[in-house]
């Protein structure tokens, strides 16, 4: 496990860094209105927040007892798949609330197909769309921690 420090140390640090990096992506492609960019900003600010810790988790359960190289492809993978995975799920979650008003009576069959399939085309929307936010601060952020975690790991 992360020492509690590290993981919410690193968990604050790359929550700013991604929530900065879609904020900066919106900002240079004059995005609708300021409270759109102000909600999609939190809204990777949250995931990458949460994304974090559970990176870091399975990066050091992949990197246990291996070389500095697979240290640094398990950080480089674990905490690129767990933020895109975790703000993904957030942004199906909030897709999902905004159709809520049009969908069928909680835990009924054709609820459950609503659900799946909302959910499953707000995560290919975010995958489409969401994921060139990222780009470029939030690449060259995931290296840094990437060769952070090699150096650091124990």
């Amino acid at each position: 496990m992360p020492a509690p420090g590290t993981a919410l140390l690193g968990a604050v640090l790359w929550a700013v860094t991604m929530g900065a990096s879609a904020l900066v992506n919106l900002l240079l492609d004059n995005w609708v209105t300021p409270q759109k960019i102000r909600t999609v900003s939190a809204l990777f600010a949250a995931g990458g927040g949460l994304a974090f810790p559970v990176g870091l988790f399975a990066a050091r359960i992949v990197s246990l007892g291996r070389s500095r190289e697979v240290a640094f492809a398990a950080a480089f993978v674990g905490i690129a798949a767990a933020t895109i995975g975790l703000t993904a799920l957030l942004y199906a979650l909030h897709y999902r609330s905004y159709y809520a008003e049009w969908h069928a009576p909680v835990f009924t069959l054709t609820w459950g197909f609503q659900f799946a399939f909302t959910m499953a085309v707000a995560s290919y929307q975010f995958v489409v769309l969401g994921i060139r936010l990222y780009f470029p601060l939030g690449f060259v952020a995931l290296f840094a921690a990437g060769l952070w975690f090699a150096r650091h790991r124990r």
